[in-house]
């Protein structure tokens, strides 16, 4: 057993700021946290005195959860030939904060997918990501955003059983458009999904507002009769809410509406990209008022460029030219096209809802890492500063940028060289 020590400042738990705050950490795990004067009594004043006592504002979070997450440092999963360069933008995000990730592939081939699949589900078993997330190839063409149009089909249970077979109950999400037939209901993706621990997330769709209703309405039902060691969660998502799905009309509501109705009622839960690229920050907030914290999880969509300089770079096999932090699909023409992710990390994320959309620190803080927890499944174990819980943590200035992070116990330096 290791030798317990201590990590003091502005601790953000679920439910308040602990103003001098303390949190005690042994082997794994956090054994004890509250305000730094009553450590003594609890027994562990020795501990606490021996940590830095902060003077500058610093906050303590909860490690970060991204839920979707195609790359960064310089590298895709869609595209990384080997573990390492897949690990490259997996520390990419670790370094700022995001302790849990789940990797995030983009439409494809079947070949390639399967090939991309096997390579993250050894990276799942080794501990390095929580996970996988299919972002197609089941999407409308009308809504593909950054989907290969040449890779796009028709639902296929029979390859979605084939990915869950080769991922090896690593898979958390698949994104798909439910209009089309057996995307949902009996013998369809998502019953495949569900009955392998998966959840289906609806987006980069055309679906008009009466499917996207009885889509939610015929998953809530399965996922309710699910038993629970079988699935992650209870609920279901929306991939990134008004991105790659039509906008809402008055006359022709489209997706949009009924999936914040069926958030506001504990049905989805909507990722918002609140990087201020994708969403404006008075749609984060909206939001926000609308469905509440408990239907909302903050997520990236970053993409090979995250953390590192404009320039070209690629996305499923597809160019992308990255210019002031935005990466757009390059067009023949040498032109801009769709959007093709983001280049954030998730604390950007937190402190971009926190500072301009207004949402309090302790429920954006909650959107980008106990919701996520709950979505793996795991909100026993990470997600938030408990005692009993794993120590993930980032400490941040007190403009949340980081200044040292921990995973599982460890502070993390630096990437890894081989």
């Amino acid at each position: 057993m290791s030798e317990a020590f201590a990590v003091r400042g502005r601790v953000v738990t679920p439910d308040s700021i602990l103003v001098d705050g303390a949190i005690v950490i042994q082997d794994q795990e956090i054994i004890w946290i509250g305000e730094a004067p009553e450590a003594q009594a609890a027994g562990f004043g020795a501990q606490v005195v021996a940590a830095d006592s902060p003077t500058d504002g610093r906050y303590i979070l909860p490690g970060l959860v991204d839920v979707h997450c195609h790359g960064g440092g310089g590298q895709s999963f869609p595209d990384a030939k080997t573990a390492d360069e897949a690990l490259t933008a997996v520390w990419e995000h670790r370094l700022h904060g995001t302790t849990t990730l789940v990797t995030s592939l983009v439409t494809q081939s079947p070949e390639v997918l399967r090939r991309q699949a096997q390579m993250l589900a050894d990276l799942a078993d080794a501990g390095e990501i929580a996970g996988i997330h299919f972002e197609g190839p089941f999407v409308s063409e009308a809504h593909k955003g950054a989907q290969d149009a040449h890779y796009i089909q028709a639902p296929n249970p029979a390859l979605t059983r084939e990915l869950m077979i080769v991922t090896r109950n690593h898979t958390v999400t698949m994104t798909l458009a439910p209009e089309e037939k057996r995307a949902f209901g009996s013998g369809s993706v998502a019953e495949v999904l569900i009955e392998n621990g998966a959840l289906p997330s609806y987006g980069h769709t055309d679906c008009d507002s009466e499917t996207m209703r009885n889509a939610a309405l015929w998953t809530r039902e399965k996922l309710g009769l699910t038993p629970e060691g079988v699935r992650r969660s209870p609920r279901y998502t929306i991939t990134h809410l008004f991105n790659g799905m039509e906008p809402f009309h008055h006359r022709q509501p489209g997706p949009v509406l009924e999936a914040i109705a069926d958030a506001a009622g504990g049905g989805a839960v909507l990722e918002l990209i609140g990087d201020g690229v994708h969403l404006h920050p008075d749609a984060v907030r909206a939001v926000y008022e609308l469905v509440g914290r408990d239907s909302i999880v903050f997520v990236t969509d970053a993409m090979a460029a995250a953390g590192v300089a404009d320039g070209d770079y690629v996305l499923g096999g597809q160019a992308v030219i990255v210019q002031e932090g935005r990466a757009y699909l390059r067009n023949e023409d040498g032109s801009t096209g769709s959007l093709a992710g983001g280049t954030a990390h998730l604390l950007d994320v937190v402190r971009n809802s926190w500072r301009n959309s207004g949402l309090p620190l302790i429920d954006a803080v909650y959107c980008a890492s106990m919701q996520g927890a709950k979505i793996l499944g795991e909100s026993e174990r990470i997600g938030s500063l408990q005692a009993g819980k794993l120590a993930d943590m980032v400490v941040v200035d007190e403009n949340l940028y980081p200044l040292q992070v921990y995973r599982r116990g460890i502070q993390v330096a630096s990437v890894p060289t081989s």
